[in-house]
Order: C-alpha cells, then structure tokens, then sequence
C-alpha cells in the first residue's frame, strides 16, 4: 500500500487546482456499486457547548467492501475533500478515471471508498439550511468527530487502509493521525502545513466575514439585500482574533 499511496499523491499533487478550488457538476455515478447516503447524529453537542438535535453527513461510497467475522469493513479508504465544493470533487473525469478505474491506485475491486461532504458544505448540515448565524461555531475538531462517527458507526468501518486530505481536508488528516493512529494504515496530507498563518494568508478567511456579520444585527438577508445605513462593510473585520490565528485551531 505504500507503493500506491506515493502513487496516489502524485496524482493528487497533479490535479490539485481541480480538486481543491473548483466544484463539480453532478457526478459520474458510473462506478462500481456507487452509493449515496446521509448519516443522522442526534443531540450532538460541539466543543463550543452549542447543542443540535441533528447534525447530517451526506456521503458517497464506491467499491467493495470486504468484512471481517464480525461483519465489519477492513478496506476501506476515505478521502476528505478541499475548503470548497463537496466530496463530488473526487469524481472530476481528470482524477477519478486516473484514481478509480481498474487497475488504478483505487480500483474499485479492491478498496472500499468513502467520500463525504464535509460539515457545512453540500448535503451535509450548514449554517444555509436555516439557522445561518446561528448555526454553531464549528471547528475541525468537531468536523473530525463527525465524520469519525460516520466511518465507525455508520458504516461500520473497523480498519481504514488510507486516509487522503486535501486542504481542508488535509488539516483534518493531521487530527486522524494524531487521534486514531491504530484505525488506519497511513495518511496522505496535500496542501497545508499545521502552523500558523499570518499576513495576506490570515486576512481573507472566512471567519473574517463570520465576525463582520456577527458585528450587524440586522445581516443582508434579513434586510432584503440591503446593508444597514449605519454600518460599513468590514468594520469589523479586523479587530481581534477568535483563536490566535491558527489556521484551523481546535
């Protein structure tokens, strides 16, 4: 498996523009018992203290699956996707047919994989459902959680072969690592680094605008598109900092 995860970071590293800046279409679901699915958590509470009486993971599935004796997948790899579009990205033609086809890396014949929406994006629960600025304040802690839930618990995953993170989804790898290192062979990390960030990096993060409509009770939405008279875009946005400008501190 070492032999191919080089091989599938080479790929990754290749198509990476695609895959962490762009969003897909619908997907191709022209692969081997390909699947999608939504994992229900209840009562969840984030690390912030915020309760929700359900938090949602969308998910996507190709492959074979193959159990152990007590029923549970052993081959499984789960790839988590960059800061925008959703687990589709995995399916671009220019990355899934160089991935996934057989013969390939990840052929579907002999991995399980597992592609979800990331928390706050696509099927999964997201402030745009409804609650918007009231949505709790997530972090990649609870991202990890979650998606730790729906390996473990919802689709009864006992062993994971290889984890792939790109971007966001690299920072998280770092957490699986570090918290589950006995569940997985190996992980495979693409454009990120665990330090700090600073500068023109810090400045246009989306916490940024969080906290600029966090600053204005009356948010465009709720004033049909029209900014408070009162208020100036980004008057808010840089005092202060929510975690001392790590990019995805805990």
């Amino acid at each position: 498996m070492s032999v191919r995860s080089l091989i599938v970071t080479v790929l990754i590293a290749a198509t990476f523009p695609a895959l962490a800046q762009e969003t897909t279409n619908r997907p191709n679901t022209d692969w081997p018992r390909y699947q999608e699915g939504d994992y229900v958590i209840t009562d969840y509470k984030f690390v912030s203290g915020e309760p929700l009486p359900e938090v949602k993971l969308h998910y996507r599935t190709i492959g074979t699956a193959k159990k152990n004796a007590a029923g549970e997948t052993v081959n499984a790899v789960l790839l988590l996707q960059g800061n925008t579009g959703t687990g589709a990205n995995w399916f671009r033609p220019t990355l899934a047919d160089e991935l996934f086809k057989p013969g390939q890396p990840l052929d579907g014949a002999k991995y399980y994989i597992i592609m979800p929406d990331a928390l706050g994006r696509g099927g999964s629960s997201k402030p745009s459902d409804g609650l918007k600025g009231r949505f709790p304040h997530y972090r990649y802690h609870d991202m990890v959680d979650l998606t730790y839930r729906l390996v473990t618990d919802g689709l009864k995953v006992a062993h994971l072969r290889l984890i792939i993170g790109s971007s966001l989804g690299c920072m998280q790898q770092f957490l699986w690592a570090e918290w589950y290192p006995d569940l997985m062979d190996g992980t495979v990390g693409l454009s990120c680094q665990p330090v700090e960030i600073s500068g023109r990096n810090y400045m246009p993060r989306p916490r940024l605008e969080r906290r600029r409509l966090r600053q204005n009770p009356d948010p465009l939405h709720v004033r049909g598109g029209r900014q408070r008279p009162d208020r100036k875009p980004g008057a808010h946005s840089g005092r202060g900092t929510d975690h001392g400008g790590r990019k995805g501190a805990l």
